[in-house]
């Protein structure tokens, strides 16, 4: 697994200067906001606009990438018929696939760079079963941060989220993400 400047984070209810530390601590230049739907009902801090602002003031680049690297696709095919959202279409997306390529080149440059969704719990966001899979396949590893310098690699998510069974059960079949909910 090579060496990846690629980190995740989710705002959750934090507040807009511990974001920011967090961001800091691992020199981020760039935070690509993967929300389909960049805005937040319950910490406006993370709107789209006011987010772009302030992390303009601290000299990080706001770059929004939610129609290629977002959760919520527009495309119906991405769900399944009770509404959820199945990571397996979606990666087969050429819109996914653009977007994708783009975090693989930006690791190849040595970019420093956040992806950014609302849950601050990466095991419970398509940042890890859908996005850090995809990197992994790739040989890049996801540094999720959990907090002010400290992260947790994305072999370390998924093996958390799985509970140590992997990502292959026992007749060699790969697990299956959807999303928690239902849209």
């Amino acid at each position: 697994m090579e060496k990846s400047t690629i980190y995740s984070t989710g705002h959750g209810n934090k507040s807009i200067d511990v974001f920011i530390r967090e961001l800091y601590s691992f020199n981020i230049e760039y935070l690509l906001d993967i929300r389909s739907k960049p805005f937040s009902k319950w910490n406006p801090q993370f709107n789209q606009a006011s987010l772009k602002l302030e992390l303009e003031k601290c000299g990080i680049t706001y770059v929004f990438v939610g129609d290629s690297l977002g959760g919520l696709p527009e495309d119906r095919s991405c769900y399944d018929s009770n509404g959820k959202i199945l990571y397996d279409v979606i990666k087969g997306k050429d819109f996914f696939l653009q977007g994708l390529k783009r975090l693989i080149t930006a690791n190849e440059k040595a970019i420093k760079l956040a992806i950014m969704c609302s849950e601050s719990k990466p095991e419970e966001c398509h940042r890890s079963k859908l996005i850090g899979e995809e990197l992994r396949i790739n040989n890049i590893s996801l540094n999720h941060i959990i907090s002010e310098n400290r992260t947790k690699s994305q072999e370390t998510i998924m093996c958390e989220l799985t509970k140590g069974n992997g990502i292959v059960d026992l007749f060699g079949n790969k697990v299956e993400f959807t999303s928690r909910k239902s849209y």
